[in-house]
């Protein structure tokens, strides 16, 4: 389960980011993009985000996954195309190979969403 391992990563890369903040705010949402052709199975991750951030700093905090469809192009057709997930990859035109890969393959975060700390009062009053 490579989810796990992934899990690490990401949890080490926020608080990377995390720890170099002034404030250090409380993480609400993290964003993720998630590429159909990494294998990276969302429920999986969702799973092993949960479990691994009991007790931490990301305690609490909801993992958004948006998945990424694997879209590839022809260069003979010039054509986009959907390759069917561990069954049909070559151009269901022509037969040429799986070589150009356009979407499909990201792992990336987007954005951490977190709460501002309350600014002490020194607004003017209307």
């Amino acid at each position: 389960m490579h989810e796990t391992d992934m899990t690490k990563a990401l949890i080490i890369t926020l608080r990377e980011w995390w720890e170099s903040q002034p404030e250090r705010p409380p993480v609400e949402r993290v964003f993720l993009t998630v590429g159909q052709f990494t294998c990276v199975e969302p429920a999986s991750l969702q799973f092993a985000f949960e479990v691994q951030t009991r007790g931490t700093f990301l305690d609490g905090a909801e993992l958004v996954i948006q998945e990424t469809p694997l879209i590839a192009f022809c260069h003979p057709c010039q054509a986009e195309y959907r390759p069917e997930m561990g069954l049909q990859y070559a151009c269901p035109t022509c037969r040429s190979p799986l070589d150009d890969i356009r979407s499909g393959r990201e792992l990336k975060i987007d954005r951490v969403q977190y709460t501002q700390p309350e600014r002490s009062g020194n607004s003017p009053t209307p």
